[in-house]
């Protein structure tokens, strides 16, 4: 798992100004409200006094307030009060959490977990069509899943399980198509790759109930950054999907998924729905199979897989997530399991690049190389 990334951390809607919410993230806590401007806001959830929960407590005129003893933090991470001083005693400079970049699109509140100066961050993953009339956007999924967040990205890049997986969608073409077409990757500098197959002719049952016609299918996915996945199906010039799989690691072994899907016919609100249950049907499929997977995390050699031509976009995401390790942003899960219990931790803010003196230790993390 990574820092300096952007996490989906609630749908929009589920973040307000009259109660936080408490959610996980890359194996730690995190609160989530609004403040007085109705921005959303993220902290660090561990109260520096006492360790109180501050996801547990609730939130009056814009700050957070602790449910242990009653500090109250700002959208920033500066405590603003402590009930048991005076309103003449200057506040301690350690009172204070680390407090996130967030930024609302697609109807997600996702924070930036991470250190790097503005400039430096990488940005959301871009979803053109969102706010495009010719395309109709489904309301936003959520749904859990008991396997590795990078295992739940590689299954969406590996082209070749469909036949065997999705009754509905994977026709005998496909294999025939991926054994005699290499895929191409698609460079997108400096977060991501993609690839789209041509596939032929429809050939699935799958494209047989949307109603795609007898025309050539092209198809494939790509990811930006090491938690997004997005993935395309497009029939012809006018008939074509667009998925987009905002990906937050819970812990090692589970991954909370935000689903946006998009399409450019069936544009009836009828249809909404249905094509929620088929999508979620086939997420269903691929459940069944990553959280059987052994080992649950990701091997972190190629060598411990016989990876195959068709796995090339799995071994391109992986060399990203070795080039994101060797700048040092890779969390160490060994030591950070060691210390569990014993040590409260943090995600490193911004914040932390200008100013010292933090209760809280850092995430341990990876050497860079």
């Amino acid at each position: 798992m990574y820092i300096n990334f952007w996490y989906p951390v609630a749908k929009a809607d589920e973040v307000s100004d009259n109660k936080p919410l408490q959610v996980q993230i890359l194996g730690l806590k995190f609160v989530a409200f609004r403040d007085s401007d109705q921005v959303a806001r993220v902290l660090s959830d561990t109260c520096v006094h006492r360790g109180g929960a501050l996801g547990k407590g609730w939130v009056r005129d814009g700050c957070v307030i602790c449910p242990y003893h009653g500090w109250e933090f700002r959208g920033d991470g500066k405590c603003s009060k402590i009930p048991t001083f005076g309103d003449d005693v200057k506040l301690p400079a350690r009172a204070k959490v680390d407090s996130y970049p967030t930024q609302e699109k697609y109807g997600i509140v996702f924070a930036f977990l991470g250190d790097l100066p503005e400039a430096e961050r990488p940005p959301v993953c871009e979803v053109p069509e969102y706010n495009d009339e010719r395309w109709r956007v489904n309301h936003t999924v959520v749904f859990e899943v008991g396997a590795y967040y990078e295992r739940s990205v590689e299954n969406g890049l590996d082209a070749a399980h469909n036949e065997f997986v999705h009754p509905l969608q994977g026709a005998p073409s496909i294999t025939e198509t991926l054994r005699d077409c290499p895929i191409e990757i698609e460079e997108l500098p400096p977060w991501g790759s993609q690839f789209l197959v041509n596939f032929g002719k429809n050939a699935s049952e799958e494209t047989r109930v949307l109603g795609a016609g007898e025309g050539s299918t092209r198809a494939g996915s790509g990811h930006h950054g090491p938690n997004a996945l997005i993935t395309r199906i497009v029939f012809s010039d006018v008939k074509a999907f667009a998925q987009y799989f905002f990906e937050a690691p819970i812990d090692e072994n589970r991954t909370r998924i935000f689903f946006v899907n998009i399409r450019c016919f069936m544009k009836e609100e009828e249809m909404d729905q249905k094509l929620i249950d088929m999508n979620m049907k086939i997420a269903a499929e691929d459940i069944a199979i990553i959280e059987a997977l052994d080992p649950v995390r990701t091997p972190h050699s190629t060598t411990k897989e016989l990876l195959t031509p068709t796995d090339m976009p799995i071994v391109r995401y992986r060399q990203f997530l070795q080039e994101w390790e060797d700048k040092g942003w890779r969390i160490d899960q060994q030591e950070l399991r060691a210390k569990r219990g014993d040590i409260a931790f943090a995600i490193p803010s911004p914040d932390r690049r200008e100013h010292k003196n933090w209760v809280l230790d850092p995430v341990p993390l990876m050497p860079a190389a």
